[in-house]
This record gives structure tokens, sequence and C-alpha cells, in this order.
């Protein structure tokens, strides 16, 4: 498994995903109503569940419960983090891939796919067409190689905080990449990054090994789960966690995401800061098996069944989903999504209207501008954000928890929502996009009491119209 065995796992480096123990989980007996409303307290007091308690949601079929997760999940979701969605995203550096993974279009038995690296200055023309549209938060994805080492994506993270367009900068930059070791951990560190995250793709070991082949890098299910651990031990405090739903059942994989989320949280002292459940989509050159593709009404439960096991995370639902599934589901507990997205090497400049399938992973269901998006949003009632203030304030790893699981959060997030999305509004809104969003900003402002810092909310926005100040954050 190219020398990946030989490698240190981390300071725990043990196996904590049992498939049968998991598996056995699901072959009890349903637990009855009274049992599921227990377990429905205890998440909307912002206790994370056990797997066992996880593990008796997912089993639950009778209509009226699931429809009481739902609402519970509605519920939580409120309390947490408001009617707050981040924004952000996605920015392919490179696909290069030393792996073969059957459900990538990267994969490198793939010789259809149009190899690519983009160049330092193709990084800076990327960074650019992003700030121009209103971007201040993105997640950079790598492949699988040699050249993308921690080095090259320090490097590159560096590049992306440097490059600036008139009022444009990106204040966040997280990463999606390969596990690394220890060392290579605190290299990316240096370059100030927030979340590093990484997808098991799927927990269970049996289809992990068919979809990996065990002749490459990522064949190594240990080396992958303990990736995140290693991240903690080198210092970094922020980590996300994901599975691309429809490799294997979905109620194992959830049960596997709640045991990983867990295992951080009892070793560590913090959980994952964001999970991540894509669904598996159609890509340039994959067969895709449908055996255990999941609906949009599991779909559902999936979202909401996270957001009541594990309450202080972040769910991000990405744009591999179409804009009717995103906006039906968007209540049931998902706090981010990317929007604006292109996922071909060099797509915020290079490509038009449509897809190019043999430049991206896979294909994305919503293409959508940011504005566009931005508008549904606020029509709906949602508060877009692009806050990164926590991390720059030092709210994050165990203090981000402790603000976040009683639910205090939103003490900072909606103001600091109000000053992001007033500056959205003045720097690159769109007349229609800008008349909803004023209206929402006043909206927002009149449900919080009269008070000094109601104020002060309302000076900085008066700042940034009047005096055109930017970066304002509590």
């Amino acid at each position: 498994m190219c020398g990946m065995t030989a490698k240190k796992l981390s300071s725990k480096d043990y196996d904590f995903i049992n498939d049968d123990h998991l598996l056995g989980m699901l072959l009890r007996q349903r637990p009855d109503a009274v049992r599921i409303r227990e377990i429905i307290a205890k998440s909307l007091a912002k206790e994370p569940l056990t797997v066992e308690e996880t593990a008796a949601l997912v089993m639950t079929e009778q209509p009226e419960l699931v429809e009481e997760i739902f609402a519970a999940a509605r519920q939580l979701k409120q309390q947490v983090y408001g009617n707050r969605i981040v924004l952000f995203a996605p920015l392919y550096i490179g696909n290069n891939c030393v792996n073969d993974c059957t459900y990538c279009s990267f994969k490198r038995s793939n010789k259809e796919m149009q190899r690519r690296t983009l160049t330092p200055h193709e990084v800076r023309e990327q960074v650019v067409a992003l700030e121009n549209k209103g971007h201040k938060r993105l997640i950079l994805v790598f492949g699988e190689d040699r050249r993308y080492d921690p080095r090259f994506i320090a490097d590159t993270v560096r590049a992306v905080y440097a490059t600036r367009s008139g009022r444009g900068e990106i204040r966040r930059v997280n990463i999606n990449a390969a596990p690394l070791d220890h060392e290579g951990y605190a290299t990316i560190k240096e370059a100030g990054i927030g979340t590093y995250q990484i997808f098991q793709e799927t927990y269970h070991h049996r289809t992990y090994a068919q979809v990996h082949p065990a002749n490459t890098r990522k064949g190594d299910y240990l080396y992958r789960l303990h990736g995140l651990s290693r991240a903690f031990e080198a210092g970094l405090d922020d980590v996300g966690l994901g599975v691309l739903f429809g490799l294997y059942d979905w109620r194992f994989e959830v049960l596997g995401l709640v045991s990983h989320a867990l295992h951080l949280q009892h070793h560590y002292g913090v959980g994952p800061h964001t999970i991540s459940f894509p669904r598996l989509r159609p890509a340039h050159g994959v067969e895709v098996d449908p055996r255990h593709l999941v609906d949009d009404f599991d779909f559902k439960r999936i979202i909401a069944i996270l957001r009541l096991a594990v309450p202080y995370a972040g769910l991000i639902l990405t744009a591999r989903e179409n804009p009717e599934v995103r906006r039906a589901l968007m209540a049931f507990g998902v706090s981010q999504i990317d929007a604006g997205s292109r996922i071909e090497l060099g797509g915020y400049t290079e490509v038009g209207d449509a897809q190019v399938m043999e430049r991206e992973q896979f294909c994305l269901g919503d293409i959508r501008s940011l504005d566009e998006v931005m508008a549904e949003l606020m029509e709906d009632g949602y508060l877009p954000s692009f806050c990164t203030s926590c991390y720059r304030s030092g709210r994050t790893g165990e203090h981000f928890m402790e603000f976040s699981i009683p639910g205090f959060i939103k003490e900072f997030c909606t103001p600091n929502a109000l000053l992001t999305l007033q500056e959205y509004l003045e720097d690159y809104a769109s007349p229609g996009t800008r008349t909803v969003g004023e209206a929402l900003v006043a909206q927002e402002l009149g449900k919080l009491e009269d008070s000094d810092f109601k104020k002060a909310i309302c000076g900085r926005l008066a700042d940034i119209r009047e005096k055109k100040s930017r970066d304002s954050y509590f």
C-alpha cells in the first residue's frame, strides 16, 4: 500500500469502526415511540447522541415518528444556528491522482480525463474571478499526487490569501486533500488554513476495499480513518468529516459518521466542525452501481438524524444536489452550502454555462450563480453569511464547542452575518438581490431588542454603507 502501513496512524491507533457491531444495531427490534421521544429530547437539550441512540433514529420508520424527527431537526437548527446559512465555493487546484477509486472520474485509469494542475498565475486568476462575485470563503480541492505535498498546499493557501481584487478578499481557506502525516499537517497549519476535510467515503470495510484498490495510497483504510486524529495531534483544531452516500447502506454510514465524531470528541476534546453528506453523482468514465443509491426521502432523514446526533457540527449540503432538492432540504439542519460553484480545473474563468464533464470530478446539480442563490435564500427567510470571525477570534476547536453546543454561537453569528451580507449587497449584488437583501437586513434588525449592542451593529452597518468600511466583525 505504497508504504502507508509503515507510517504512524495516530496516538490512538486502533480501528474504532466495528462493522459487525454497527450492523447488529440495525437488526435490533425497532424502538417504541417513548424511546424515540426521549432521544429527541436529549438532542434538543444540545447533547450529542450515542451511536446506539442514533441507530434508534435510523431504524424509525413510523411516519408520525419520522415527522417528529424532522420537526426536531428544524427546531435544533434554529436554536443553534438561527436562520443563518454560510456560503463558500470550491476551487479545484489539481486533478492528478495516484488512486483508482471506482466512483471518481479523477481515477488514474481514466485516460479520457483532462489532467491539469493550476499554475500560481492561474490560481490567482480563479481567485480574482471568485472575489469579483463576492466570495469570501473557499475550499481548495487537490487530487492525491506526489506534487501536491504539504509545502505545495501551504504555498497555494498563501497565494489565495494574498490575492485581492478591488474590495474583494478571501478570508477563510479550507482544504480537501489526502490525509497527511503529522509533519505535513504542521506545515499546512502555518499557512493559516481553516478546516481540513477528509472524506472516509465509506466506513464499511469490505466496501472500502472494493472501491479503493489495495495497491493505491487510498487503499489503506486505517491510515485514512486516523487522518483527522493526526491533524488534531499536529495542532489543527478544525476538521471536517464526510461520507459519499451511495457506496453502501446509508444507515450504516450514518452510524460510522457518528462513531467517528464521538471518537474525536472523546480523545481530543473536539468533534468535527463540519460533516458533509454528498450523494453519488454521474461522473465521466464512471459506472454507478445503483444498489445503495439514496432517494430524496432517505436523504432528508440522513440530514435530520445527523443534525440531532451531532448538534454542534455544521452540516454541508453541496451543489451536487439540484436547486429544488437543496431548497426543500435546507430547513432540516443544513448550515453551509456552496454556491456559484464550478469544479472544472480553471472553471471560473474558462467555461461557459454548460459543464465540461471531461474536466470535472462529478456532475454538479446546481450551477446557478452566487447572486441567484443568495436571492433565493433571502426570499425564503434565510440569512446568508460569509462570516469568518470565529476563526480569527479564537472561537475554534474546544472554544467553538463551548459556544455552539449550548447555542450561544447565535449571539455572534447573526450580527456578523448581517455585516458580511451588507458588504455583499454594497459591492456585488444585482439590483433585485440588493432590494431583497436590504429588506432582510431591516427585518433581522427588527428582531433585536433595543440595546447598546444593537446600536453597535447599526453603527457598523452604516459604516459599511457610508464609509465603505469592510471586514468588521464581533
